[in-house]
C-alpha cells in the first residue's frame, strides 16, 4: 500500500487473495463485523486470528469479558470469515505464525496500535511479503468494546 490506497496489483497465488486480520473481538458488535467485512472485501479468504486471553490481560491491562473460545466460536459462525485461528500466546512469535498463514494481506484495524508501528519494515525483515491495510472505523463513538463494557456495568449496577 503506498500514499493510503489500495492497489488491484495481481499476486503470486494465482490471484486468490488471503486476507489476515488479528483482534480481541470482545463482545462482538458493529463495529468488528463493520471491520471483518472491510477486511473481506480485499481477498478471497479471511483469516481472523483472536487474541490469546492472557496476551489481551497483558496488553490491555484487564481481561476480556468472554473467554478466547468464546470468541474465537462467535467470529467463527460470521459467514464472511473463511477460517478463525487462536493467536500465538507468545507475541514475539507472531512472525513465525504470520509465516505458516501465507496471507497476501494483513488488514488492521483504525484503533490497532500493538505491534504495528514498523510492521511493514518487520515483515519484510521476517521475509514475509504481504501487504499492510488500515481499515476505516465504523461509528466508534457508539461501537467500541471499552464502550459496551461500560454499559455493561452501569447495568450490574441497577
Amino acid at each position: 500500500m503506498r500514499g493510503g490506497t489500495i492497489t488491484n496489483q495481481r499476486t503470486t497465488r494465482k490471484n486468490v487473495r488471503t486476507v489476515l486480520v488479528f483482534g480481541t473481538f470482545d463482545l462482538l458488535h458493529a463495529g468488528h463485523r463493520s471491520f471483518l467485512k472491510q477486511a473481506k472485501r480485499l481477498g478471497k479468504n479471511l483469516i481472523v486470528a483472536v487474541g490469546r486471553d492472557s496476551v489481551v490481560t497483558k496488553l490491555k491491562r484487564r481481561q476480556p469479558v468472554q473467554s478466547e473460545r468464546q470468541r474465537l466460536r462467535i467470529v467463527a459462525a460470521l459467514p464472511y470469515v473463511k477460517r478463525t485461528v487462536l493467536a500465538s500466546k507468545n507475541p514475539w512469535h507472531r512472525f513465525a505464525f504470520i509465516k505458516k498463514l501465507k496471507p497476501d494481506i494483513i488488514a488492521l484495524g483504525y484503533d490497532q496500535r500493538h505491534f504495528t508501528t514498523n510492521l511493514r519494515r518487520e515483515l519484510k525483515a521476517h521475509g514475509i511479503n504481504c501487504r499492510v491495510v488500515r481499515l476505516k472505523p465504523y461509528q466508534p463513538q457508539h461501537f467500541k468494546s471499552s464502550l459496551l463494557r461500560k454499559r455493561l456495568a452501569r447495568k450490574k449496577k441497577t
